[in-house]
């Protein structure tokens, strides 16, 4: 016990800016963080919470979330960028949670692996598109997994559980692990590559974990950019649709200021995209305080110049009151506002 409490404030940062881990560059200063990078550093600190009567708060890369800008006092706020590392068998490949999705356009132009390409610049961590299944045009992760591992933060166990992707009530960015109190650990692929393909995947990975996690936008996009050009320089060849994906991506500037990127989700039976009915709103560029509806992209806001979290949640509301008195709905939100 003396040693799991040892660990527990080892691993526990004091003091930390949220801000500096989420992509939209907000959020004040947590009293309590961690980046564990092992299952038995996550669980610890999981116990670890329950021993210190602390709430906690799980998150992957921030690419998705709006942390607040004054964060409660009496929680733990764990980051798993640094989570990153796979399990390459004959038979298996198991990806951890916070690996992030971007990679797999990687690694599967590396291992000759089709179908990964659209989760090209991608920013979340895999466990974060597990969760939300995230999507790009007409693909979604539940398209490339096969098994998913979870624990229960309902069970005092916290033992190491799987279900088969048929299983998990996958649907436009809905799935079981957003109806359960469950924390993905992680996936295996469909696609296996061949062991003298490990190598070099591994090499990969030390890179991305040697850059600490990256959540800012720009360098994010430099980054997979700059691994993408090297495979090219090595005579791979770039699939068209990782090309289209940093031409559409550069071209409504989701790089160029922090954000979460799409922050509504579409309405499907309403037919239109949530930004098409901010364009037709005449919203696009609208400011208050250091956030802006971006001019490229109505389903946007940026942190135009030293944004809170309480301007992003003004504009959000003015979207969500302009959609519902013209057009008769609520757009739902997609970034999960933190409390």
């Amino acid at each position: 016990m003396l040693n799991n409490r040892m660990m527990f404030e080892d691993l526990c940062m004091r003091n930390e800016s949220l801000a500096d881990h989420s992509s939209y560059q907000i959020g004040g200063k947590a009293n309590f963080f961690a980046m564990p990078e092992t299952v038995e550093e996550l669980l610890t600190l999981l116990q670890g919470c329950r021993t210190h009567g602390l709430d906690y708060f799980i998150c992957g890369m921030g690419s998705n979330l709006l942390f607040p800008d004054n964060p409660r006092e009496d929680t733990l706020y764990i980051s798993l960028k640094k989570f990153v590392y796979w399990d390459i068998s004959p038979s298996k490949w198991f990806i951890s949670s916070g690996t992030p999705m971007s990679m797999l356009a990687i690694t599967g132009l590396m291992f000759g692996i089709s179908g990964y390409e659209f989760t090209y610049l991608l920013p979340g961590g895999l466990g974060a598109g597990i969760y939300m299944n995230a999507k790009y045009n007409q693909h979604q992760i539940s398209d490339i997994i096969k098994t998913v591992y979870y624990v229960d933060l309902s069970d005092p166990s916290l033992a190491l559980q799987s279900l088969d992707v048929s299983q998990c009530k996958y649907g436009y960015k809905q799935s079981i692990f957003q109806m359960n109190p469950w924390l993905v650990l992680g996936a295996d692929m469909l696609a296996v590559p061949d062991e003298e393909q490990i190598a070099p995947g591994n090499e990969l990975l030390a890179r991305w974990k040697a850059k600490k996690g990256m959540s800012g936008l720009a360098s994010f996009y430099t980054y997979m950019d700059g691994e993408a050009t090297q495979l090219m320089k090595q005579g791979l060849a770039i699939p068209q649709e990782m090309t289209d994906i940093a031409a559409y991506r550069n071209g409504k500037c989701h790089f160029t200021y922090p954000s979460c990127g799409s922050v509504f989700k579409n309405n499907y039976d309403y037919g239109v995209p949530v930004g098409a009915l901010v364009d037709r709103l005449n919203m696009k560029g609208l400011e208050y305080g250091g956030a802006m509806i971006s001019p490229h992209h109505g389903n946007m806001i940026i942190n135009h110049n030293h944004a809170t979290a309480e301007d992003i949640k003004y504009l959000m509301n003015k979207i969500i009151d302009g959609i519902n008195t013209a057009f008769g709905f609520e757009p739902e939100p997609e970034v999960v506002i933190v409390k």
